[in-house]
């Protein structure tokens, strides 16, 4: 593990650059492959589908009876974890909605701002050696709750095309109106414009390696929303030592093992800490099953010392973490100075594993510094809002006048004359 003493404000930039890989021409692949999915259609997907996931599908759509026998070999425990993180889930972001604003700016004129909800929505869902069935929840639960109509499932599948029956079970569970058996690029081309099965959406959410990052990006032009920019996962951790060295490395660690791209960085006031979280870490370590995962990612992890805690936030906030923990005596001073994070976790008994899972928060974050000015996914992703104002009589004569300079001013004649005829229609009707 990398360790830094006191860095000066002028290198945090270079000693907190993410360590993004970067694939030759993966934006010619990307454009190339949505480009065949547009025109061929379910005939390209099947073509990437065989060549990306080694898997021949000949009905990408998953049917009830594929649902049905995948749900009777989830473990019943599996099934009540499942259930409890999803009534926690529903519950946090039900607390979410809102109710309908409204105002008389002033008499006579009457304005007032809904939502509602988006009604085509497109869940991408990792599969491969972490098939994310949690993701399931954190996605198609707001999406049901705003009242989505349509929620679209991709997920890519294994060796024998089939889709991980945890996945199956969460997406039945929370609502799911249909589930499709693609992955990586294709499938977001393929929610991008719709084929013979797979139907068009108007946003797409959910994480995935760098090729679906690109893909939806390049989505956006095509006039279809995204979630945010998303890469690989990040952790910083400020702690002092109020801190269970134990704990700070399992947290680390729990990052470390998405993928060899993730970043975890430890910032403490504690050379003592810091030490003792580095001995941990090569203890807990060696008995994970995604050591060699784990162990490249710690490569390329920072821990860093700080003199005081108003320099450790100045840092935190520079960097804009993805999941943020504070392990320290002054848990307030953070928790109120924070201003660019994904998702916050306080105290010594909050890891980071409860708000990927069970708390009730969403793991859907912005990752890259995006944290400085995109928010997480929560129930507001899934709606729109929307304005609506009513004029009187009386209302249009006490705002008339001001539009009518305005429209003048700008030049813009005819808006001044939809309101100069209804003033003289007032005016001749007295």
């Amino acid at each position: 593990m990398n360790k830094i003493y006191n860095p000066k404000p002028e290198t945090w930039s270079a000693i907190l650059e993410r360590p993004t890989k970067t694939v030759d021409d993966i934006e010619a692949t990307v454009k190339e492959i949505f480009k065949e999915v547009q025109k061929k259609g379910d005939e390209a997907v099947a073509k990437y589908t065989s060549l990306f996931d080694g898997a021949s599908v000949a009905n990408i759509e998953v049917s009830k009876a594929e649902i049905e026998a995948a749900i009777a070999t989830v473990s019943d425990e599996l099934k009540e974890a499942i259930a409890l993180a999803k009534a926690n889930i529903t519950k946090f972001h039900t607390a979410q909605k809102t109710d309908r604003i409204e105002v008389e700016t002033i008499e006579g004129v009457n304005c007032w701002q809904e939502k509602r909800p988006i009604q085509k929505v497109g869940l991408y869902i990792p599969g491969g050696t972490a098939p994310l069935f949690s993701t399931v929840l954190m996605l198609a639960v707001p999406a049901d709750i705003a009242g989505c109509n349509e929620i679209v499932l991709c997920s890519p599948p294994d060796k024998n095309g089939n889709i991980n029956p945890a996945i199956l079970f969460a997406a039945n569970l929370c609502g799911v109106t249909k589930i499709l058996k693609v992955g990586g690029i294709q499938a977001i081309a393929g929610m991008t414009f719709g084929t013979e099965t797979i139907p068009k959406v108007y946003k797409i959410f959910g994480p995935g390696n760098q090729f679906v990052t690109v893909a939806k990006q390049l989505a956006t032009q095509f006039g279809v929303a995204i979630d945010m920019p998303a890469g690989p996962s990040e952790l910083l951790i400020v702690a002092d030592d109020t801190a269970v060295p134990a704990f700070v490395a399992s947290d680390l660690l729990s990052q470390a093992e998405h993928g060899a791209d993730s970043q975890v960085i430890l910032v403490s006031t504690s050379k003592k800490l810091m030490d003792a979280v580095e001995t941990e870490v090569q203890i807990q370590i060696e008995a994970l099953p995604r050591k060699a995962i784990a162990e490249k990612a710690i490569a390329n992890s920072k821990l860093i010392f700080v003199e005081n805690d108003k320099i450790a936030l100045d840092l935190i906030n520079e960097y804009g973490p993805e999941h943020f923990i504070i392990c320290s005596e002054f848990d307030d001073f953070y928790s109120n100075g924070v201003c660019n994070a994904g998702s916050v976790f306080i105290g010594n008994f909050t890891p980071e594993s409860a708000g990927d899972y069970a708390s009730g928060t969403n793991h859907t974050l912005p990752t890259n510094g995006y944290a400085k000015n995109y928010s997480g996914v929560n129930l507001d992703s899934f709606t729109k809002t929307m304005t609506f104002q009513k004029i009187s009589e009386k209302g249009i004569q006490n705002i008339g006048n001001a539009i009518e300079i305005m429209a003048d001013a700008e030049g813009l004649q005819a808006h001044k004359n939809a309101v100069t005829l209804r003033l003289k229609a007032l005016e001749n009707g007295k």
